[in-house]
């Protein structure tokens, strides 16, 4: 693994494993979508957010969800999808970000053809315990 270097603050340097996406080994997280972590305290030293890439398979939906800490941003890098945020529904698509407040039920279903990718950011950083599921998933047609 490389080290790349970030800007430093005055008389401080900061070195970051870098991660090539394809590397990383994804894991199926409480919600049901397959997950990349990109940067992750557990595995990178970040210690505000955590960064990850999910995927949603056509058809797909991820369970109902919320997160009682954490603040989550959805950027939609491919394919298109339903989102559920709160008592709303919409369309989302390549470009597309979706900010998703603390306590907010969410979910979102790949509606096309093609797998659907999103990065996720979250802060603080993603973790199980913080999760609570209000629906099961994934699977064909599960929109909440």
């Amino acid at each position: 693994m490389a080290a790349a270097t970030i800007p430093p603050r005055p008389n401080e340097t900061i070195a970051m494993p870098t991660e090539r996406l394809s590397d990383i080994v994804p894991y199926r997280t409480k919600d049901g979508s397959e997950i990349r972590e990109i940067v992750h305290p557990t595995v990178h030293g970040s210690t505000r957010s955590s960064l990850a890439e999910a995927i949603v398979q056509p058809g797909d939906t991820t369970a109902l969800h919320r997160h009682r800490v954490t603040e989550e941003i959805y950027y939609v890098t491919a394919g298109q999808g339903e989102m559920t945020l709160g008592e709303r529904r919409f369309e989302v698509r390549t470009g597309d970000a979706v900010l998703i407040p603390p306590g907010t039920a969410h979910c979102i279903r790949a509606s096309g053809t093609h797998p659907l990718h999103i990065l996720c950011v979250c802060a603080p950083a993603y973790s199980h315990e913080d999760t609570e599921l209000l629906t099961a998933g994934p699977g064909p047609d599960r929109a909440a």
